[in-house]
């Protein structure tokens, strides 16, 4: 049963309700260490207030090592954001006030669903010595549906569960991930900055949102500003991560060129160009892949994807594959199938698996980005075509 380390007599009744049944409870740190000693498959320790900050993250530290299961939530009696930079370093999953019981409630339901979803003794299955590959969806022209096939996508690659997929939204601004599926960003990438310079895999899996088992997301921040506060290093950290964490990392981008981009760019194995049949996005495409040649990325390692292909709208193949001036690796067909499934927040992938848009994804995800080979960049590329070595 969770454990509660307290000696506040008087909180122990509220918070023992919050944390939800019975508790096991012990008035210091070594007692709790004794328990789990007994226990193997305890995977919730809730620490009180009064217990020493210093001694807390220590445990936490020494437990993220040992039992990277466990999920410790760290009570205080006032938020500081100071405190919780430091608790996430250490690998604390919550740091919420006493006085909230709502919001113990909460973080303990959070912490406890993250554990049960990863068993044996560890928050997501680790890969010894095997790198997942990642593949990015972009292009410089918005409204071209890079939201929708990243996330079609990763349903595609994880193939009801047969392999493990995050989905990386990487439009820090205007994400839509989170909406598109429906889901609550308790945690986004913004928390990540509390383990800049080090990140490791109990880090990130506290970030992870799960979508369903061996599916999961890191959302992009919701408050106005934070987006401006990530650094590129740290994507490129997180996506280093996500590659010995998973066996596929799809990310979803902002239609420009910026260092975050080109961070992912750096690192991918794949990039799924998309494009739609209409004269202003096949031009940005045009420019998107003059940029892409200028900045050295190897052409064998991108895919043209045509999407909403419509014989209606008066633009052919053939005009596509004459502006780009390379052939069209895959077509989309246009559907109100489409719009239908988003508005209804279910990815038609899952919706209608035999769907002709559901085939054409499938067969992206397998032709494209499970037969990429993954090779380390030598250098990676600065901005606008500066080059900064790596390590």
């Amino acid at each position: 049963m969770p454990i509660l380390c307290t000696k506040l007599i008087q909180a122990i009744p509220p918070v023992s309700r919050a944390i939800g049944g019975e508790v096991s409870l012990v008035d210091e740190l070594t007692s709790v260490e004794h328990l789990l000693a007994s226990d193997p498959l305890e995977t919730l320790v809730v620490v009180g207030p009064d217990v020493d900050l210093d001694e807390a993250l220590a445990f936490t530290a020494a437990q993220r090592l040992a039992r990277p299961a466990l999920g410790v939530v760290l009570l205080r009696d006032a938020f500081e954001v100071k405190v919780l930079a430091l608790a996430i370093r250490a690998g604390v999953r919550e740091v919420v006030p006493v006085s909230d019981l709502d919001l113990i409630a909460e973080a303990c339901t959070r912490s406890l669903e993250l554990s049960k979803a990863t068993p044996a003794g560890l928050n997501l299955p680790i890969q010894q010595g095997v790198e997942g590959k990642v593949a990015v969806v972009f292009a410089t022209k918005g409204g071209c549906g890079k939201t929708t096939t990243a996330t079609n996508l990763a349903v595609a690659l994880h193939a009801g569960g047969a392999s493990r997929v995050c989905l990386v939204d990487l439009d820090l601004a205007f994400g839509d991930v989170a909406i598109s599926l429906q889901l609550t960003p308790a945690r986004t990438l913004v928390d990540a900055l509390a383990m800049d310079g080090g990140l490791d895999e109990t880090g990130v899996s506290g970030l992870l949102t799960r979508y369903r088992p061996g599916l999961d997301c890191v959302l992009a921040p919701v408050e106005p500003g934070d987006s401006e506060q990530i650094p590129a290093s740290l994507i490129t950290d997180l996506i280093l991560v996500l590659r010995r964490m998973f066996d596929y990392v799809v990310v979803d981008t902002p239609p420009q060129f910026n260092e975050h981009v080109l961070a992912v760019l750096d690192e991918a194995d794949h990039h799924v160009l998309l494009t739609t049949p209409d004269v202003p996005t096949l031009k940005n495409l045009r420019l998107t892949l003059d940029m892409l040649d200028m900045l050295s990325y190897p052409r064998d390692r991108r895919s043209i994807v045509l999407n909403r292909e419509d014989p209606r709208v008066g633009l052919t193949v053939a005009d596509v594959e004459s502006v780009a001036r390379t052939n069209v690796t895959a077509r989309i067909p246009a559907s109100l199938a489409v719009p239908a499934s988003i508005n209804r927040g279910v990815p038609i992938t899952i919706e209608s698996p035999d769907h002709a848009v559901s085939v054409a994804i499938k067969e992206i995800a397998t032709r494209t980005i499970v037969g990429a080979k993954h090779e380390p960049p030598a250098s990676k590329r600065g901005f606008l075509g500066l080059r900064r070595r790596s390590g």
